[in-house]
């Protein structure tokens, strides 16, 4: 079968469309669009703009026919893909001294061990990207499709220890490449991982200020911690925060904040929920999240999840019977879970809180967003006591998904335990399944 150097095969055709009129089908490639070759979904939505379009398109069995296409302009085909690139996921070409992809233990599902470093997937799906292998076509199309917002790890400012903190000579060129960005009016988000005795400190004041003196193009700056596995072999020697550097980082932060909103109206800088917890201090309230612009990075999970538990009230008509539910959640969560459970009365229900130690990567890995269903199931096994269900994180699955980092499906765990096992997405989600457990 002759297959060209690129081509998007199509994973799901939508019910009463265009596709599913011309005959396209799961597993078809999509060739080319007018004769064109399509690297990726950008380029696919401005081809298919017109009324009239011509596909090229190889069917499973390596026949391949033209479909002639009429549709009202910009008018959606019906057809999502494998992959949002046709031509291949750009990889990482940095060595990162803190990559948490050289963490991963052995023998786990081959996409975990996939470095993503591609401008496409930061535009379309907030994947971060370093710009380290970006070419100047790269950046030349970035402008000329005006492909913003991105969301660009930076880490710090001083290109020399950009340098040696992701293993790459090309690293210290950072700060021209956000300027040639913002010249052609690219907006960005920017993520540090910060680690301790590295690029904290001084190092962690510059990097702030260089880039709030970007702002408003720089739209956001999130710091989050380095994490640390147990899986660390022929790593670069790192320590994870203690809760004295912890407090450092949370009250430099909370003095940019501070300036920042008196000088342009929002904080701008933003911690991860970790530092916070760490050092014993209190989640900033909602209005200093601005609006959460970087959630899906971990900035401000534990106040949204408050806000959202506060703007209902819980149904407290109760069971019939007595229901007994687990509510499992990583061991950093546990602290805010558990007040808010125990205040909540419900007849003939009782609650118990269920904090999960990650023996699976280390017991410094405590967010809820990284257990998987073997540590989850040696918390049941060791937790004596009645259980109508069991409540797990729906952080913990991958995202579409029922299925844990380890590779153990939810079936599979529910099974194992013998009962009902649901997940939370999020206060809206626990709050129905404590009032309606079924």
């Amino acid at each position: 079968m002759r297959i060209l150097a690129y081509s998007g095969i199509i994973a799901r055709v939508l019910p009463d469309s265009i596709a599913i009129e011309v005959g396209l089908e799961a597993g078809d490639r999509l060739i080319t669009v007018d004769g064109e070759n399509i690297r990726d979904i950008i380029d696919l939505s401005f081809a298919l703009a017109d009324e009239n379009v011509e596909l090229l398109i190889e069917k499973n069995n390596g026949e391949r026919e033209i479909l002639e296409i009429e549709k009202d302009y910009d008018e959606d085909l019906g057809i999502e893909f494998e992959s949002a690139v046709f031509d291949g996921v750009r990889r990482c070409a940095n060595q990162c001294i803190f990559c948490f992809v050289d963490q991963m233990a052995p023998g786990m599902r081959e996409s975990l061990y996939v470095k993503d470093d591609d401008y496409r997937l930061s535009f379309l799906y907030g994947n971060f990207v370093t710009l380290t292998n970006s070419t100047p076509q790269d950046i030349d199309r970035i402008r000329r499709l005006h492909l913003s917002p991105l969301y660009i790890s930076v880490h710090t400012t001083n290109g020399t220890l950009r340098e040696k903190m992701l293993n790459n000579k090309n690293a210290g060129k950072i700060m021209d490449q956000l300027d040639t960005l913002i010249t052609s009016g690219i907006e960005m988000h920017t993520q540090i991982v910060l680690c301790p005795d590295i690029n904290d400190g001084s190092e962690l004041e510059k990097t702030i200020a260089d880039l709030y003196a970007l702002h408003p193009s720089v739209l956001s700056m999130a710091i989050v911690p380095v994490g640390l596995s147990r899986y660390r072999e022929n790593c670069y020697s790192l320590q994870v925060f203690t809760p004295e550097q912890a407090l450092h980082v949370v009250k430099m932060v909370n003095t940019w904040q501070e300036k920042c909103r008196k000088k342009s109206g929002t904080s701008f800088v933003y911690l991860s929920d970790e530092f916070y917890l760490s050092a014993g201090q209190p989640i900033p309230e909602y209005d200093v999240y601005d609006g959460f612009p970087q959630l899906e990075n971990g900035i401000g999970l534990i106040r949204n999840f408050l806000h959202e538990w506060e703007e209902e009230s819980m149904i407290t008509t109760g069971y019939e019977t007595p229901h007994h539910l687990d509510v499992l959640c990583g061991v950093s969560a546990e602290k805010i879970i558990g007040p808010l459970l125990d205040a909540v009365k419900i007849p003939n229900l009782t609650i118990r809180v269920l904090p999960v130690e990650n023996n699976f990567f280390g017991t410094d890995i405590t967010v809820s967003g990284l257990l998987t269903g073997q540590d989850i199931l040696a918390t049941l096994a060791q937790t004596d006591g009645v259980r109508t269900g069991v409540i797990i994180p729906g952080t913990a699955l991958r995202k579409g998904e029922g299925i844990f980092l380890d590779n153990m499906l939810l079936e599979e765990l529910e099974r194992h335990a013998g009962i009902p096992v649901r997940a939370a997405y999020g206060a809206e989600d626990l709050r129905q399944l404590l009032q309606a457990w079924r």
